[in-house]
């Protein structure tokens, strides 16, 4: 079998069968591109049978040495490569598996970038007094970003059909088409209702995407980070600090660290709202402030 097929047919199973997104996908066929490349030019080989444990530790070795690639992403190259050498073996078109053994490399773990509550409140007094065009989107987008956790791709494939103003929810399609029904805030209520009132009739057809760019189109993700960006400008805040997955963070510590205990969110509830698959994906959300170490310090009694 040869490599370029075997990769082929990787991708229709994972995309039909699986069902995985797209950016899945793109980022699957990214990586495997990647080593197919090394294959070929270091090693001329086209061939699955000749791919052994040895070529793959080159691999590696020819990623960090001389491609200086990030920890984090070999990590997610070694977790594609895996996935496809299993379905490999189970289509029988290799009798070794050649990842047996592959350990990914650690990576230092980071605390989460976050606004603090008084950026974020930054951000929304200049979204509630912004005139220029766009502006009322803008500020449905991003006020529904930061209330709802949501991530941009799911933000951008939000139709109308998902947004039920009865019952004031709306439905998400996540990873892997993953459904979860999310409140609406009741400070974004108004607001779409004031965005529907201003979109043209024919748009708000229920298959419509929700939110499109000035030539009447779906907003691309990239396009949206990029408002994103001169949103941030615009309110004084500064645009190199945050991206747009910085409010889903945002939202996530937010709600664990509310001073209100009745309003207190735990764990599997923040799990359930973000579509996290795992809890230990969430758990990142539990890191402890300064404040909270301060206030701990300040707590300890040694007085005599």
């Amino acid at each position: 079998m040869q490599v370029r097929r075997a990769i082929d047919e990787f991708l229709s199973y994972m995309q039909v069968e699986r069902n995985v997104s797209v950016n899945t996908i793109r980022s699957y066929a990214y990586d495997l591109h990647v080593f197919e490349a090394f294959l070929q030019k270091v090693h001329g080989i086209t061939e699955l049978q000749h791919v052994y444990n040895s070529t793959f530790r080159r691999f590696v070795q020819d990623q960090v040495i001389e491609h200086q690639t990030r920890p984090r992403t070999l990590q997610r190259r070694i977790s594609c490569l895996k996935s496809f050498c299993r379905f490999c073996a189970k289509e029988n078109w290799i009798t070794y598996e050649f990842m047996v053994g592959i350990q990914a490399p650690k990576t230092d773990k980071k605390l989460s970038v976050y606004m603090k509550l008084i950026e974020l409140q930054q951000l929304f007094r200049f979204l509630e007094s912004d005139q220029r065009k766009f502006a009322l989107r803008n500020h449905v987008m991003f006020k529904l970003l930061a209330t709802t956790g949501m991530r941009r791709q799911e933000l951008v494939d939000l139709t109308w059909e998902q947004i039920d103003l009865e019952w004031n929810t709306v439905r998400i399609y996540g990873k892997g088409n993953k459904e979860r029904v999310l409140p609406l805030h009741p400070m974004v209520l108004p607001l779409i209702q004031r965005y529907r009132e201003q979109v043209e009739p024919y748009r708000l057809h229920p298959k419509e995407p929700v939110f499109t760019n000035y030539l009447g189109e779906i907003l691309d993700p990239r396009g949206l980070h990029r408002i994103f960006k001169l949103t941030l400008a615009h309110a004084g805040l500064p645009p190199h600090r945050f991206t747009l997955h910085h409010l889903r963070h945002t939202f996530a510590t937010l709600l664990l660290r509310s001073q209100d205990a009745a309003s207190k969110v735990d764990i599997r509830t923040l799990q359930e709202l973000l579509g996290h698959e795992s809890l230990a994906t969430t758990s990142i959300y539990t890191h402890v402030d300064l404040e909270q170490k301060k206030q701990a310090i300040e707590s300890l009694r040694v007085d005599l």
